[in-house]
């Protein structure tokens, strides 16, 4: 597998081909991961491409690498161990999945993550529609985004939801907190709603306590807004095995996300927590999380009806418990073992 995407940043990409590499190797599959990489790779069959720098893309920016060192290295990497196949996700990304697509030493398939407005896909339409014919197989992560690359490069997508590692969460230690928690974890930059958040945060409760996982490029900004806030404790970047610890420790898992969003793999990793779910009535989140029965999806972007429904799930009522039973089963449907088996058939056609 091949991602443009740092391993040494925390991402929604990143996690999906860590996760998906774990389940495929558990099966038996040789996999090896070429990424950039800043710091020690995650995994030992995680092969570094150099260091990554920020790109802007879809309203984030985007850690990649696109110098002529780490595309050497990637082509030096697929020449060397001869790969059957090459699994690129995001493939028109600047950097290794572009590269490879260009070259295409064997059979390829290509993860289409991203949904929302990507501007090279306008500028550079008829350069990127050749390129995406280049794949043997198309896949796409959501109807959102499966919509955006029709739109853009043409073709036809297969659909295949995002993954999660069940266990991984549900057997997540927890940690007793004293007070009511609500936790944040995305990256602190406007299209995660961070803001909102912060605002709603001032009109719960005063016993509430708001834990900010991340960092991003509004954090500082954030931090001097709110520095009056003493309910706010920033948590900065946490690690894998962290991060399921807080999603089960957490009395609330909020996702305030303003859009952009192709898919709410974050909201699966809560209901698999058993933790309460609130999120933005997004198009992507409504795919993810089943309004009324898996989650509580707040009016977007406002800062009154989230402080509203965090209140509502904070008092873990009846109906909140349904939800978390419902959020558990609907979590299990999307298990990344089950998407393992459904790549690793696609993979075995492309040999046949």
């Amino acid at each position: 597998m091949v991602c443009p995407y740092s391993m040494g940043v925390w991402g929604g990409v990143q996690s999906q081909v860590l996760g998906l590499g774990r389940s495929l190797r558990a099966k038996g599959v040789d996999v090896q991961v070429l990424a950039p990489c800043d710091g020690l790779p995650p995994e030992t069959w995680v092969t570094p491409l150099g260091n990554s720098m920020p790109y802007a893309q879809n309203g984030s920016l985007a850690p990649v690498a696109p110098d002529p060192a780490a595309q050497l290295r990637a082509l030096g990497a697929v020449w060397d161990e001869r790969f059957d196949i090459l699994h690129l996700h995001e493939p028109l990304a600047p950097g290794p999945t572009l590269t490879t697509i260009v070259v295409k030493p064997v059979p390829l398939i290509g993860t289409f993550h991203a949904s929302g407005d990507i501007a090279v896909y306008r500028y550079l339409r008829p350069l990127l529609r050749r390129l995406t014919t280049r794949l043997d197989t198309k896949v796409a992560v959501s109807a959102e985004a499966a919509g955006m690359a029709q739109r853009h490069l043409g073709g036809e997508y297969e659909i295949l939801f995002n993954g999660i590692e069940v266990d991984r969460f549900a057997a997540a230690p927890s940690q007793l907190t004293r007070q009511p928690t609500v936790l944040f974890l995305a990256r602190h930059e406007p299209r995660k709603g961070l803001a909102v958040l912060l605002e709603a945060s001032r009109l719960l409760p005063a016993d509430v306590v708001i834990w900010v996982g991340g960092t991003g490029p509004q954090t500082a900004e954030l931090k001097r807004e709110h520095a009056d806030n003493p309910r706010l404790h920033w948590l900065g970047e946490l690690t894998e095995n962290e991060k399921a610890s807080r999603m089960a420790s957490a009395d609330v898992f909020c996702a305030p996300s303003l859009g952009g969003e192709s898919f709410g793999v974050v909201l699966l990793e809560g209901m698999a927590a058993g933790t309460p779910v609130v999120a933005s009535d997004l198009e992507a989140y409504r795919v993810t999380a089943r309004d009324g029965r898996d989650a509580s999806l707040f009016a977007t972007g406002h800062a009154e009806s989230l402080a509203k429904t965090l209140a509502t799930a904070l008092a873990n009522g009846v109906e909140v418990e349904q939800k978390v039973e419902s959020g558990r089963e609907r979590a299990e449907s999307f298990a990344m073992s089950s998407l393992a088996d459904a790549y690793l058939a696609r993979y075995q056609r492309l040999l046949v």
